[in-house]
């Protein structure tokens, strides 16, 4: 099973489309859920401490949703693959034993130390910084290609 815990809710129409694609053409392969956390607003003129304790509350919220499973953080600073890296990477934990993999979307201000902390693994998909709802459709993407290539299927979508 795969889950992705995300913060905050998707709010455009279009987004949740492409998600829902995406869910429907990764049914064949894995069961995947989604777990939305309540992000927590904070002021634009926001403090360093200020933005340390947003992220230490959604943290605390993403934390409660993980149990023994493997726990993959998304975050700029982390290590960067390619689709097929990614694809052999994914195999790799399934045939290590981690048939649970758990993935980790921070909010607008990323994610806290704790869950930092907490992942097996930091993944980063670029060092550009993607709005949090637009990456679950990007997220999403990627297992989905990382799915054709573990099954030698074509995919150029």
């Amino acid at each position: 099973m795969i889950k992705i815990i995300a913060v905050g809710k998707i709010k455009e129409k279009y987004l949740s489309m492409a998600i829902d694609e995406y869910l429907k053409r990764l049914s064949k392969f894995v069961k995947v859920v989604i777990e939305q956390v309540k992000d927590v607003s904070s002021k634009e003129s926001a403090s360093e401490k200020e933005e340390e304790k947003v992220k230490e509350i959604e943290g605390m919220e993403i934390l409660s949703q993980i149990k023994n499973e493997y726990v993959i953080a998304l975050d700029s600073r982390g290590e960067m693959m390619d689709s097929k890296e990614t694809s052999s990477w994914m195999s790799s934990l399934f045939t290590n034993g981690y048939s649970d993999l758990t993935f980790v979307i921070g909010g607008s201000l990323g994610l806290s130390k704790e869950v930092l902390k907490r992942a097996n693994y930091i993944w980063s998909f670029s060092k550009l910084t993607f709005p949090h709802q637009l990456f679950r459709v990007i997220l999403l993407e990627q297992i989905y290609r990382s799915y054709k290539i573990m099954k030698n299927e074509p995919y150029n979508k």
